[in-house]
């Protein structure tokens, strides 16, 4: 598939939906799907997946964490993928989603979702 934004499938949950809470969950998804597509290099269904997770909804919390330090929706998103991208996996995470140890947080959960979408 083409890499190109695709919809939630968990509006009630994950990203979406807990960015519903504090912002327009549509203009947060609009601006996070194409920005952590391109930090990560992963694929689009990678990107959903992982937003539409548990993991997204920490994502979301991070980037509600911006907003109430005073950042736009934009700058708040771009802040948590940079603090993502410097955390790296662990060897227990790495044990759980069998992604090398050492690989950026953001980037090894979004390829770990990429690989389970193209399992499926």
């Amino acid at each position: 598939m083409i890499n190109s934004t695709l919809p939630t499938a968990n509006e009630a949950w994950g990203f979406y939906g807990t960015s519903g809470a504090l912002a327009d969950a549509d203009a947060a998804w609009a601006i996070a799907f194409p920005a952590v597509l391109a930090a990560t290099e992963g694929t689009a269904e990678g990107v959903r997946d992982f937003l539409d997770s548990r993991h997204g909804r920490h994502f979301a919390d991070d980037v509600h964490n911006g907003i109430h330090a005073e950042l736009d929706l934009t700058a708040a998103i771009e802040a948590a993928i940079t603090r993502w991208m410097g955390w790296t996996i662990n060897r227990e995470t790495a044990r759980e989603i069998a992604m090398p140890m050492g690989l950026p947080y953001l980037k090894g959960f979004v390829f770990y979702f990429s690989l389970q979408a193209q399992a499926a």
